[in-house]
Formats: structure tokens, C-alpha cells, sequence
């Protein structure tokens, strides 16, 4: 009988790992959003910086900024605020507040398309042909928007005149003509689409109402006003969060509807800060590129503040799911 020889058992030792592998649930995440971090940078955030450093100049658009034009400081920033004994900017007043007007405004279409999508949302007969009618501004482009209702407001001929004549209502100039009204018939053309859009984000959400919560509620006897406001809108929350930020964001930035309307007028008094932007840069009265960038500065700031509070809103919210 033999005996074979006994092997001396060593442990396997693993090669070592390269950096990449000892850090990849890390990296890889990065990899995949450095293309959109890229443009993000290049597209939005250079831009941003580059108006900061514009905002310093007096500056008419020809040639080299630090060539052509003349470093002037705070001096823009000045103009617009009346400090340092300058004479405050009456046109840009006009636009702030006209932004205000809209910002406060624009949140009509908020409530405004909770209920025509909790009116949708039901199952009745042709419901398919009132979605189409609701949803079909948000479709159409804001000059198509801004044409029609051009055309409603019309002073003589317009929809809008002749039903205000029933009542006996006459508004001198017209709605668009009339430096009062003009703003208010601006914003109302652009709360058609936006309470369009945000009727689309709750008839999302209402698709994902438990239907158990409903249930649970009806046996406790909730019904009606009760219902709504603690069972259906709770569980809507993420739908208005959304909302929110793009009606706050479209009020800020509008732009497109004033051009087509009114051109800024009358005298001025249908302004907002984005039209001011172009007026005081690309229009035949601008080439003061300097004092535009500055309040294009202004006005970035100012959505600087809503997108923090939601960014800060949706942390925090995420936090708490943890």
C-alpha cells in the first residue's frame, strides 16, 4: 500500500483590484450624467456667468465687450434701483410689477385645472370629446394663442366687446388699448394653455389615487368638500409640486404673449422683465446690452429664489421618505 504524498493546501489570494473597480457603484453614476452635466455647464451655467460679467458694462453689441465696451461697476445695477443719487428706472417699476401681476395671477390656473380634471377624471358619456376640447390649447402655439385672442379683444368687432355691451360695459380702446385692463387680458390669454397643462399633471395623478384610501374615507362617511381636501388632494401632492414650479416659471419668463399682443403697449404699460430684456437689447430703441444684461440678472435672481424653495421643498421631502 502506498501512500501518496501530501499537498500543501495554499489559500487563493485574489488579484488586486484596479482604482476604477474599487470605486465603481460610485463612479459609474457620474459616468452616465457627465454628457448632461456637460451641456447643462456649457448651455446654461457659462451663459449665466457671462451675463453676471456683461451686467458690469456699458456695452452697444459691436465688437469685443473688453474692447468696445466700458467697465462701469455696479452702475447698470444702479439705474434700475435709483441708488447713489441715479433716477430709478420708471420702466423697469413697470415690468417688476407687471411679473408680479402675472406671478400672483398664473396661479389661478392651478386650482383652475385641479377641478376641470376632477371633472374629466369621471365616467360619463362623450368624455373623450371634452378631454379633447380641454386639452387642445395646451397644444397650440402661444402666437396662435396670442392671434385669437388678439382678435377677441378687439375693440368694435371682438367677442369680447359685444358680450361686455350686453351688460352695458364699455371699455375705452378695448381691453388691449386700455393701459388699466391691457395686463390683466395678457394674462388671461396665457392662463387658457397653462390651466390646459396643469389639468394634464392631475389627470395624472388622479390615475394614481389608491383607490382604498377613497373607500376607507366613504365608510367613515367623507364625502363631498371633506373628501377633496383630505383623502383625494393629499395624494396629489407630488402632481402640484410640478404645478407649481412651471406656472411659477412660465409667469416669470413670459415673453411671447406681450410681443404678440401688445408689443409692450400701450405706453408701455403691458412691459414685463423678459420683454424689457429684448427692448433694451435686439429692438431698433436697445443696443444697451450692458443695462439688459443686468436686468436679465435681476430677473434670473429672482426665479433663483422659487426653484431653491422647491429644490429645498423636494429634499426635504425625500429626506423624510427615507
Amino acid at each position: 500500500m502506498t501512500v501518496s504524498p501530501v499537498v500543501p493546501t495554499t489559500k487563493y489570494t485574489p488579484p488586486p483590484r484596479g482604482w476604477y473597480k474599487r470605486n465603481e457603484i460610485a463612479i459609474t453614476p457620474w459616468l452616465f450624467l457627465a454628457p448632461g452635466v456637460f451641456f447643462f455647464v456649457v448651455y446654461v451655467i457659462a451663459p449665466i456667468w457671462q451675463s453676471f460679467g456683461l451686467s458690469l458694462y456699458d456695452w452697444n453689441g459691436l465688437g469685443d465687450v473688453t474692447v468696445n465696451g466700458e467697465y462701469v461697476g455696479l452702475e447698470n445695477y444702479n439705474k434700475l434701483f435709483g441708488l447713489n443719487g441715479e433716477r430709478a428706472d420708471r420702466n423697469f417699476n413697470i415690468s417688476l410689477w407687471n411679473n408680479f401681476k402675472w406671478l400672483v395671477l398664473y396661479l389661478l390656473a392651478i386650482p383652475g385645472g385641479l377641478f376641470i380634471a376632477l371633472f374629466l377624471n369621471q365616467t360619463v358619456r362623450g368624455i373623450r370629446v371634452y378631454k379633447s376640447l380641454f386639452f387642445f390649447p395646451f397644444v397650440i402655439s402661444q402666437v396662435v394663442v396670442g392671434l385669437v385672442f388678439s382678435w377677441f379683444y378687439l375693440p368694435n368687432d371682438g367677442l369680447f366687446s359685444i358680450m361686455t355691451g350686453w351688460f352695458g360695459i364699455d371699455i375705452r380702446g378695448g381691453v388691449l388699448g386700455n393701459p388699466t385692463w391691457a395686463t390683466y387680458g395678457i394674462i388671461a390669454a396665457g392662463l387658457w394653455p397653462q390651466t390646459a397643462y396643469c389639468m394634464i399633471l392631475y389627470l395624472t395623478g388622479l390615475n394614481a389615487v389608491d383607490p382604498e384610501q377613497v373607500e376607507a374615507a366613504r365608510l367613515d362617511g367623507a364625502k363631498g368638500w371633506k373628501m377633496l381636501w383630505f383623502v383625494i388632494i393629499p395624494q396629489l401632492k407630488p402632481a402640484t409640486f410640478i404645478a407649481f414650479v412651471v406656472t411659477i416659471i412660465g409667469a416669470l419668463r413670459s415673453f411671447d404673449l406681450v410681443s404678440i399682443m401688445t408689443g409692450g403697449g400701450p405706453f408701455g404699460s403691458t412691459r414685463v422683465l423678459s420683454y424689457y430684456v429684448f427692448e433694451k437689447s435686439l429692438s431698433e430703441r436697445g443696443l444697451q446690452y450692458g443695462y439688459a444684461a443686468a436686468v436679465a440678472v435681476i430677473l434670473f435672481l429672482i426665479m433663483l429664489v422659487f426653484i431653491s424653495y422647491f429644490l429645498w421643498s423636494m429634499y426635504q421631502d425625500e429626506k423624510g421618505a427615507r
